[in-house]
């Protein structure tokens, strides 16, 4: 959330219809509070393109600007100027301009990552299990060794990522982990299959949130949510080439004598490799740094738009210039991060919203093969509910922001889920139509997935570049750990029906609604006292407080948390 402003800078005059005047020492004008549209289908035919998107901030007060000027150090220090002013054609080309530079390359490196972390799935339709003398048990093994080395690797990975610059680690991590995905290929058996679960998971762990905190250079908070739907909806379109992929490169098998699902993870790392190798060339390490050989002399942002870029991101949220991009954390300060109790709530929710549907997911090609589907159809039947996930995501994240509501939006997705789940639960699947188990799974996963609201609320409630860097891989820290015990909920002595497994993921999806709920309240009544504290205060108290306050990011009595 924008921090609090010390006065209510639109007070000294009245509002005009496209811009408002802070003082009368020759500052320039500034957008009408809260005059942007967020959204394409928001402006209306009377919406002034041409009027100032510059919105009030902390800088506009002389007396509180220095209190949040930028440290000297900060790699775009030299863009940063409150006096900037631009209009809302400029802000939204350069948004356009940043969307088709970054995201879109952030999208297709995880869509990398997604083809060689969930080509598995498909490689269970090719007899992989068998090929390998595997049970349903090591599989699920496998799943859990992969999450755990995941997740043990995040923060670690954070760390490097936040020491060398993420323009450098990632590509890194890419091109590191996709020889281990073909090393694939030569597969023997259950120590084999183990140690490349627990290489991947070591190698890509750490990758997400390394994204994100670079994403977050660039965007403003709701920017950033909406970007990182779009960010997981590229998980699900990779899913749908993966399930393409698959049913082209399985019919390899005897090619040269070796299985179709060995072709697939080497071809399919092939691919990651080639996108990593040009990572290192198409990921700048700032707004500020886009010139390279490769990139061009002057880059892709002209002064000016390096300007916007800079300020816009920094009159939201001042934060984001407190760090270095590459400055290492140190230990104090990772601790100081970890204690941080008022982001436990999302980390909690991170742990178990997803319980409900994973193990559905992850069981999805083998049950259909276990129906009687064929390879090829079973390929192509993962992919309708990877149609309709990306539809609902985006649509779920987009509410978020256009409503400000976080909590009860990223609740739908338990609500959605949970009739299926109790059909699941009472029908005789094992004799049902095949067709009928199929549709309701299929719509069971097209849930509207939280994720990318969950990842933006924890980076705005996070307020500072050292607590983003270590909540994100907290975060996500958790979410692994939910994968791990999704992944051991359904057992080979509960099959084929599965009734334990259903029931314990309903009590879960019961918990996750109350958890909701106790989030909601928590930062609430977190904001309430604040507030109480914040409004008996004069204005000189408030800039005292700003002078002389040891208190940080979260824990300032001018920050407001979002929910």
């Amino acid at each position: 959330m924008a921090t609090v402003l010390v006065q209510d800078v639109g007070s000294k005059k009245t509002a005009t219809e496209s811009t408002i005047s802070l003082d009368s020492e020759g500052i320039p004008p500034l957008g009408v509070p809260k005059e942007e549209k967020r959204f394409w289908f928001q402006r209306t035919r009377d919406f002034d393109h041409e009027s100032i998107a510059t919105q009030p901030s902390v800088f506009d007060d002389l007396q509180t600007a220095e209190k949040y000027r930028p440290r000297s150090d900060w790699e775009n220090i030299h863009r940063f100027d409150p006096k900037a002013r631009w209009t809302w054609t400029e802000e939204y080309a350069i948004v356009r301009k940043i969307d088709w530079r970054i995201t879109i390359w952030a999208c297709i490196m995880f869509m990398a990552l997604e083809l060689d972390r969930a080509n598995l799935t498909q490689a269970l339709t090719d007899n992989f299990l068998n090929d390998l003398h595997l049970t349903t048990n090591d599989y699920n093994l496998g799943n859990t060794v992969f999450k755990l080395s995941f997740l043990l690797a995040e923060l670690p990975s954070q760390l490097v990522s936040k020491w060398m610059g993420p323009d450098r680690w990632i590509p890194s991590q890419m091109v590191l982990w996709s020889i281990v995905a073909g090393g694939q290929f030569w597969l023997s058996g259950r120590e084999s299959f183990l140690a490349t679960r627990a290489l991947l998971g070591i190698l890509q762990g750490g990758f997400i949130p390394d994204v994100i905190l670079y994403l977050s250079y660039f965007y403003k908070h709701h920017e950033l949510s909406i970007r990182l739907g779009f960010f997981w909806t590229m998980m699900s379109v990779a899913d749908i080439l993966s399930a393409l992929l698959a049913a082209g490169f399985l019919q390899m098998r005897g090619v040269l004598g070796y299985a179709g699902w060995r072709w697939l993870f080497l071809l399919e790392a092939i691919i990651t490799l080639v996108v990593g190798v040009f990572s290192f060339l198409l990921m700048p390490a700032g707004p500020c740094q886009t010139a390279s050989w490769f990139r061009g002399k002057d880059g892709w942002f002209t002064p000016r738009e390096e300007t916007i870029i800079v300020n816009r991101v920094l009159r939201e949220d001042p934060s984001k210039s407190d760090m270095h991009n590459r400055q290492p954390i140190t230990p104090k300060l990772l601790w100081k991060c970890l204690k941080d109790y008022d982001l436990w709530p999302l980390y909690i929710l991170g742990l178990s919203f997803q319980i409900p549907a994973t193990p559905e997911q992850q069981y999805l090609t083998l049950s259909l093969r276990q129906m009687k589907f064929d390879t090829f159809t079973s390929n192509l039947l993962s992919i309708p509910w990877t149609a309709i996930h990306i539809i609902t995501m985006l649509a779920n994240t987009y509410a978020a922001e256009i409503f400000g509501e976080l909590t009860f939006i990223a609740m739908i997705g338990q609500f959605w889920i949970l009739p299926f789940l109790i059909y699941l639960n009472v029908a005789d699947t094992a004799n049902a139509n095949r067709w009928v188990i199929w549709a309701v799974t299929t719509l069971l996963l097209g849930y509207p997935n939280a994720h990318p609201i969950q990842v933006g609320w924890n980076s705005r409630n996070s307020n500072t570049v050292r607590a983003r860097t270590v909540s994100a891989a907290c975060y996500n820290m958790f979410v692994q750990t939910g994968g791990i015990i999704a992944s051991n909920i359904y057992r080979a002595d509960d099959a084929p029906l599965y009734r334990r497994g259903n029931q314990q993921l309903i009590a879960i999806l019961a918990m996750n609604i109350v958890l909701y709920f106790l989030t909601k309240a928590y930062y609430v009544m977190r904001n309430r006292s604040r507030d109480r504290k914040w409004n008996a205060m004069t204005a000189e108290e408030k800039l005292t407080y700003l002078s002389t306050t040891k208190d940080e990011g979260n824990k300032r009595l001018d920050f407001r948390f979002e929910h």
